[in-house]
């Protein structure tokens, strides 16, 4: 390991890794920390090496140190979530995962790989203790706003006169009536978060909480603890808190790319949907919690289960009401009335006083694929309403980047169907057909279409064929 160690291209690519890098020998001194490492605790690097890990570390011991546990037990750990004072007395919270190194079969010492959460972490249980405030009580001397604990969003909100948004909001409307759990679907930028905010607020629980958590954006380690809550003393730095489900309770708990949480929490998380307990990491009780799940994907759950991304029998178990919310370029009928909302929307918030769009504006509108949804569309007209001087957009007021689009001719290509579409298409109408022709009998409709009745259930959900 010291050979290793001395070889010049090794110690120079252990410098550059925006990870911290820590080597000890068997009996726990430091040989190697990298420069992360030295910022990150603030060490003087000749100083470290050398030394006991714990002289170096105070607050850890032979129990809390990742390092210590696996030159005593020989076995790895992944992803575990520590919390130290460094030896200026700092706090932080790093990702560690840690792995023994073995020559001939004998523990030589141990490699440590470090990830600083510290700022994620604060962050964080600072937003969980606001909401706890809020919760408690204070949520009454707040106005509603994005990111408190209330739902600013209601169906009047959704804009739409779409044959299929007009469905979709009698489907969400009848959903909202009870406390099923709900799955809800769609490409990023379609108004997910509309149709979420406008359930809950339409619902006997829109007095209580509603509290919303982006799976994506937390290491698991972290992301149990918000969602679950800890109890003093259960790892380094842990304090009694609450999770969301404890500060949701009576309400609504959105979980938002939830085919992004780790594997190991999604079993977690069925167990909440079957029991409606949940356990503190650390505690030996659990508390009931009365808790309407509303998750929310940005691809298909069935692709997501498929990839293995997202449990199948959590995947049941949320979409008992399953809402695919369509793309922009599905709905184009709806582009006018949307166009005239946010135009009068940054009428008001601008001072202006534009009437409406060029023709030019509403071709390259229709031809356009909105690979950004309605999110797009609204950043479209918010930037030509910057530069706007008259009163009706035209193509020389809209952001560089859609104008650059069309002067390319990559609209031309785009807004002719690819072939994954079309052979899509033809797929969907020839189910449909089938459907028709056994009275939507899936199991002769499989015979008919010579496919088992397995891939065809997957594809009826693919294509939302009701």
């Amino acid at each position: 390991m010291i050979e290793l160690l001395n070889s010049e291209n090794f110690r120079e690519f252990l410098e550059h890794i925006d990870s911290g890098i820590q080597i000890v020998d068997n009996r726990g001194r430091i040989i190697y920390c990298n420069q992360r490492v030295a910022y990150l605790d603030q060490l003087n690097r000749e100083r470290a090496v050398g030394r006991h890990i714990l002289e170096i570390y105070p607050s850890l011991d032979h129990k809390t140190s990742t390092i210590l546990k696996v030159l005593e037990t020989g076995q790895p750990i992944i992803d575990y979530l520590q919390t130290f004072v460094n030896y200026n007395g700092i706090k932080i919270t790093t990702i560690n995962t840690t792995l023994p190194v073995r020559i001939r079969g004998k523990i030589k010492g141990a490699v440590e790989i470090s990830r600083d959460i510290t700022q994620v972490k604060n962050l964080s249980e600072r937003i969980v203790d606001l909401e706890a405030e809020l919760v408690g009580g204070a949520a009454r001397d707040f106005p509603a706003r994005k990111g408190s604990n209330r739902a600013i969003y209601n169906f009047i909100d959704i804009i739409g006169q779409d044959r299929h948004i007009l469905e979709l909001k009698s489907q969400a409307f009848k959903a909202s009536r009870t406390s099923s759990p709900v799955m809800v679907y769609g490409e990023t930028g379609t108004g997910k978060e509309l149709f979420v905010h406008a359930i809950h607020n339409a619902s006997a629980r829109n007095s209580q909480p509603f509290i919303a958590q982006n799976c994506a954006a937390l290491p698991a380690s972290l992301l149990e603890g918000i969602l679950f809550g800890t109890v003093k003393g259960s790892f380094t730095g842990a304090d009694n808190r609450p999770g969301l489900f404890e500060l949701a309770n009576g309400g609504t708990l959105f979980l938002d790319e939830i085919n992004s949480m780790p594997i190991e929490l999604q079993a977690k998380l069925l167990r909440v949907l079957q029991d409606g307990c949940i356990r503190r990491i650390g505690d030996v009780g659990t508390v009931y919690v009365d808790v309407r799940i509303i998750a929310a994907a940005s691809r298909s759950p069935m692709d997501a289960v498929k990839s293995g991304s997202l449990r199948g029998d959590l995947y049941y178990r949320l979409n008992v009401v399953s809402l695919r919310i369509p793309p922009l370029r599905e709905r184009k009928d709806d582009m006018p009335l949307l166009t005239e909302y946010f135009i009068r929307m940054y009428n008001r918030s601008m001072g202006k006083e534009v009437t409406g769009i060029h023709s030019k504006v509403k071709e390259m509108f229709l031809a356009y694929s909105w690979p950004g949804n309605v999110r797009e569309l609204q950043h479209v007209i918010e930037g030509a309403m910057n530069m706007i001087e008259g009163h009706i957009i035209t193509p020389d007021n809209l952001p560089h980047g859609f104008n650059e689009y069309f002067r390319s001719g990559v609209a031309v290509k785009d807004n002719s169907p690819s072939l994954k579409q079309t052979l899509e298409q033809v797929e969907r109408s020839m189910i449909l057909d089938a459907l028709r022709v056994s009275d939507m009998n899936t199991t002769k409709a499989a015979q008919l279409l010579d496919l088992p009745r397995q891939t065809l259930q997957y594809k009826i959900l693919k294509y939302d064929i009701r």
